[in-house]
C-alpha cells in the first residue's frame, strides 16, 4: 500500500517574516497521520523552515540542486551534499519551470537526479506536457520520453528511492486543472511504463499530481487509484488551504 504524500512547492515566494508566519500556521494544522507532508521553500529560507518545524515530522526539501554531488567551483550553485548537510531530505528535479524557462535538458536533470541520490536525498522527478503538446495528442509520448530518459540512464531501480510528480505545464499557476480522469489516465500510463521494466517498482513508486490543486478539488483527484497525493504550488502558501489538501489525501 503506497503512503500518500502532499508536498508544498513555495517557489520564489517568501520573506523571513512571511515564512515564519507560514510555518506557524502550518505547525498549528491538524495533519493526518497517514500522509507524508513535506515543504520546499526557497534555498534562502531552508534553515529557517527546518528550525521552525522541528518536532513536526514535516520533511523539508529543496527546489533545485547542482548536477554535482560534492562541493566545488560552481559559483551560485548549491550541491546536494550541502542540502543534505543543512537538513534537507528531498529535492525537486525537472520542474517545468526549470525545463521551460531555465532550459535544463534531460541530460542535466539526469545528472541532478543521480547527484541527489548519491547525497542521500530523495529526488521528486517532475514530468509533464505543454498545452500545445496535449492538444496535439502528444501527452503520453512527451511524459514517457521524460521518464524514459531517466530509466535508460540510471535503471529502473533508481526510482525505488524517488517520487514522480506529473504536472501538466498548462495547469501550473493558471487555474486550469486536469480533470481527475485526465490526470488518472496519465498516472496509469506512467505506472504501466514502469511496470514494463519492473512490476514491483511500479507498484511501490508514489505518483503525485500537480497543477492548480486546491482543497475544493483535492478529494476527487486523490481518489483516483494511481494518484498518490499532490505537489502543490500556490495553495501551499496558505496554511489553512494546504492543511485541508493534506487532510483530503488522508481520506
Amino acid at each position: 500500500m503506497r503512503r500518500p504524500m502532499v508536498a508544498g512547492n513555495w517557489k520564489m515566494h517568501g520573506t523571513r517574516a512571511s515564512v515564519a508566519e507560514l510555518i506557524e500556521g502550518l505547525a498549528a494544522q491538524a495533519l493526518p497521520g497517514g500522509v507524508d507532508v513535506a515543504v520546499f521553500p526557497s534555498s534562502l529560507h531552508i534553515n529557517l523552515v527546518i528550525d521552525g518545524l522541528q518536532g513536526k515530522s514535516i520533511p523539508v526539501g529543496a527546489q533545485n540542486c547542482a548536477h554535482e554531488a560534492g562541493q566545488g567551483a560552481l559559483t551560485g550553485e548549491v550541491s546536494p551534499s550541502q542540502l543534505a548537510d543543512a537538513g534537507c531530505s528531498l529535492v525537486l528535479v525537472g520542474h517545468s519551470e526549470r525545463r521551460q524557462i531555465m532550459g535544463e535538458s534531460n541530460e542535466v536533470l539526469i545528472r541532478k537526479f543521480a547527484a541527489a541520490q548519491a547525497s542521500g536525498l530523495t529526488p521528486v522527478l517532475c514530468i509533464g506536457e505543454t498545452r500545445e503538446e496535449r492538444e496535439a495528442g502528444e501527452t503520453l509520448a512527451v511524459v514517457g520520453q521524460q521518464l524514459g530518459s531517466v530509466i535508460e540512464a540510471l535503471g529502473i531501480e533508481a526510482l525505488v528511492n524517488a517520487v514522480i510528480a506529473y504536472e501538466p505545464v498548462w495547469a501550473i499557476g493558471t487555474g486550469l486543472t486536469a480533470s481527475p480522469q485526465q490526470a488518472q489516465d496519465v498516472h496509469a500510463a506512467i505506472r504501466a511504463q514502469l511496470a514494463k521494466e519492473n512490476a514491483e517498482v511500479a507498484q511501490g513508486v508514489r505518483l503525485l499530481y500537480g497543477g492548480s490543486v486546491k482543497a475544493a478539488n483535492a478529494v476527487e483527484l486523490f481518489s483516483m487509484p494511481d494518484i498518490d497525493g499532490g505537489l502543490i504550488g500556490g495553495a501551499s502558501l496558505n496554511a489553512d488551504e494546504f492543511g485541508a489538501i493534506c487532510r483530503a489525501a488522508g481520506n
